[in-house]
């Protein structure tokens, strides 16, 4: 499901400033296929929505069209919207993707949020990604695979949000080469049975950039080194 141009203009460049300005942009925090990719990432509930926003204000108006209820409503079967039975989400995983020159994403299945929840199985519901940045040429598509068969390829235009189910593999195809960037925001968005929900922070960053970055970044929006300290060691 694709909404072209969801975010434009002054409010797509301000968070495509951010995420690439951002001193907490370092090597991703994800493993396999996103070696080669930077990142960095925020894991929440709805208890910490308010704070992802207060954090990164810039993302907001990417955060209330990915978490609107309608949004989704063509991933969830006739059935589940009939009856009005489709569980709604109440854990994220928000990730910073940035993929250079000749960098690919393997296919794979999403399940970030199975190591803090401790559900083995858990996959999102659906997973929502806003593109900010993509090569000039072809490049940098995300095909999408449902078991052997391939069933959407989306090749990915500035300001585009893109939705799709969370039990679809996916990769990216390979960026061309001579100084290609592809820069996304990728919300996996899972619902958890409550004993699996309680064991996932309400608010945590995910960054391998250091803890002097996350002191100088809290600096830059003017908190103190004591009361950055003291929020990033809040759970």
């Amino acid at each position: 499901m694709a909404q072209p141009e969801a975010l434009t203009g002054e409010a797509l460049s301000r968070l495509r400033d951010a995420a690439l300005g951002s001193l907490l942009l370092d090597r991703s925090t994800l493993a396999g296929s996103f070696k080669g990719s930077r990142g960095f990432a925020i894991t929440f509930t709805a208890d910490g929505l308010l704070r992802v926003k207060e954090r990164f204000p810039e993302w907001t108006p990417f955060l209330d069209l990915a978490l609107h209820e309608k949004a989704t409503l063509r991933l969830r079967s006739m059935k589940a919207r009939l009856l009005g039975k489709t569980p709604a989400p109440n854990a994220w995983y928000l990730n910073v993707l940035v993929l250079n020159e000749n960098a690919a994403v393997g296919r794979h299945l999403d399940g970030t949020l199975r190591g803090p929840s401790g559900d083995v199985t858990a996959t999102p519901l659906w997973v929502s990604v806003l593109y900010l940045t993509v090569p000039p040429r072809e490049g940098g598509a995300l095909r999408l695979w449902r078991k052997d068969r391939a069933v959407a390829c989306i090749q990915p235009q500035p300001g585009l949000l893109l939705h799709f189910r969370g039990d679809l593999e996916h990769e990216v195809t390979a960026l061309p080469p001579s100084g290609n960037l592809r820069l996304s925001v990728v919300l996996e968005q899972y619902h958890l049975a409550p004993r699996f929900l309680a064991a996932v922070p309400s608010f945590k960053i995910e960054s391998r950039a250091g803890f002097a970055a996350f002191l100088e970044d809290r600096a830059r929006r003017g908190m103190s080194n004591s009361e950055a300290l003291r929020k990033t060691l809040e759970p």
